[in-house]
């Protein structure tokens, strides 16, 4: 069953946002793609944050990914994004149902 990782982010200021959605947008869904995941979508929240959604085709996929790739994407984030300049929360779900 595809399943979706959802990744949304939470700022201290403006610019931290805006370098993180050129990171984000120049490269980073990109590779997560390379890495396995078929699609990404990057959105821009009404509250000012940002959420990426990579879909995967089952959790094995999402489980290869999160074990191995993920790992230096995320050590990655961590050297650009100081710690205390963004709040992330990770979320996957599986789809049961599309319309449209």
């Amino acid at each position: 069953m595809t399943v979706i990782y959802a990744v949304r982010v939470q700022f201290t200021d403006e610019a931290v946002r805006d370098s993180y959605l050129e990171w984000v947008t120049d490269g980073h869904a990109a590779a997560v793609v390379a890495a396995g995941a078929r699609s990404a979508e990057v959105l821009s929240l009404a509250d000012g944050g940002l959420e990426m959604r990579y879909t995967f085709t089952d959790r094995a996929a999402l489980a290869a990914y999160e074990s191995g790739p993920a790992v230096a994407l995320r050590a990655e984030a961590a050297e650009l994004f100081p710690a205390g300049s963004l709040t992330a929360t990770r979320s996957t779900g599986e789809i049961v149902a599309r319309f449209g």
